[in-house]
């Protein structure tokens, strides 16, 4: 199976736009192998019954962008990845305005990448949340003999 890895800013925001991604209204801004900046708008739709932000969506904006970095790094002949752990910290909300992130790689190996995020509200700079993942690099199986 060869992945078909988008080649331009372009590429990748088309690439989500019919998936969670584009559902979320999630803008790439960009996608490297050693950083990642996507952002989103909180929305009456991306929110809890409360009127904040819903938890969900803080997450789903944070795992694509370190997914999509994962993508853009994986090493030669990797077939893909799948996420095996993640984990959040929230620390702040919001009801309106842009929401951004910046995820970074701590660990690109063969067998597993570890990816951090931040998720921020782009005014005033705060942090509403910390985000840790773990993927598992999947490599093509050999033919049935």
């Amino acid at each position: 199976m060869d992945l078909a890895i988008p080649e331009t800013l372009d590429d990748w925001n088309a690439a989500g736009a019919e998936y969670l991604p584009g559902h979320l209204g999630l803008a790439f801004e960009k996608v490297e192998p050693d950083e990642v900046l996507a952002s989103m708008q909180a929305t009456k739709a991306l929110s809890a019954w409360n009127g904040y932000l819903h938890a969900g969506s803080v997450v789903s904006l944070a795992d694509t962008c370190c997914g999509y970095g994962t993508v853009r790094g994986l090493p030669e002949g990797a077939a893909g990845f799948t996420t095996v752990e993640l984990k959040s910290n929230f620390l702040a909300t919001a009801r309106e305005g842009s929401i951004r992130c910046r995820a970074v790689p701590l660990h690109k190996g063969r067998s597993t990448q570890l990816w951090d995020a931040t998720v921020f509200a782009e005014e005033g700079g705060k942090v509403l949340a910390h985000f840790r993942c773990t993927q598992m690099i999947l490599w093509p199986r050999a033919p049935a003999a």
